[in-house]
Parts: C-alpha cells; sequence; structure tokens
C-alpha cells in the first residue's frame, strides 16, 4: 500500500506545470551583439527576469523590442530600484540577440539619457 501511495504521489509531482528557467545560451547569442536606442514602453519588474520595452525606430520604421534583464534581486544589487526605467524614457542598450530572430535581446547595459551607465544583471554573467 505504501508503495502505491508513493506512486501515486510522484506521478502527481510529475503532471504539475513547473516554469522553465533556461540559461543564457539556449536561448541568446553570445557573437550577435547589437546596439539599441529607443523609448521604453513598457517596464515588467518581476520573476525569474525583469524586462523592458523599446520602441527602436530604423530606416523610418518603429519595432518594439523585448529585453531581458536580471532578476529583481540581481537589479537591487546592483544599484537599481523598481522605478529605475520608466515609460517614457530614451536610453541606449546593449544587447545579445536571441537565437531564434525574434526581437529579443538580453541587456547588458543601459545608458540614460543624463549620460549615466548602469549594468543588467545579464544572465550571461551567472547572474540571477
Amino acid at each position: 500500500m505504501k508503495k502505491q501511495i508513493a506512486g501515486i504521489l510522484a506521478l502527481a509531482a510529475l503532471s504539475v506545470p513547473m516554469g522553465a528557467h533556461h540559461s543564457f545560451d539556449a536561448e541568446y547569442d553570445r557573437t550577435k551583439s547589437r546596439n539599441f536606442e529607443g523609448k521604453v514602453t513598457k517596464v515588467e519588474w518581476m520573476n525569474p527576469h525583469a524586462r523592458f520595452y523599446l520602441d527602436v525606430t530604423e530606416n523610418g520604421k518603429t519595432t518594439n523590442w523585448e529585453f531581458e534583464l536580471g532578476s529583481p534581486n540581481g537589479l537591487l544589487r546592483s544599484g537599481w530600484t523598481r522605478n529605475s526605467l520608466k515609460i517614457g524614457d530614451v536610453v541606449k542598450c546593449e544587447g545579445n540577440l536571441a537565437k531564434d530572430g525574434s526581437n529579443l535581446a538580453n541587456a547588458r547595459n543601459l545608458t540614460f539619457a543624463d549620460g549615466k551607465k548602469v549594468g543588467a544583471a545579464s544572465s550571461a554573467d551567472g547572474n540571477k
């Protein structure tokens, strides 16, 4: 009876969906770094990674890009607050492009309009 209960519990545990957290190298290309400049359209301060979105205009066309930052805890340790980046801010961002070719990048650092440069607690550096 104990083995049956243990088996049922094991199956039940396997059926619970788990949030996947992939390594930097699984999603981003270390050899494809790019610089962006644009206006912040959205900020998501959540685990496992904070995110922000930029409207980037190139050759007259505006494209919304998503940028992954480090975890909120990692950002806090780097001097960020949840209000460091606001909708409407114009920033420059260096990031590594997603391997799937989507408008997604892992942010390495940001430079604000006043010239202040901050690290992004990137998972490329082993930050979580």
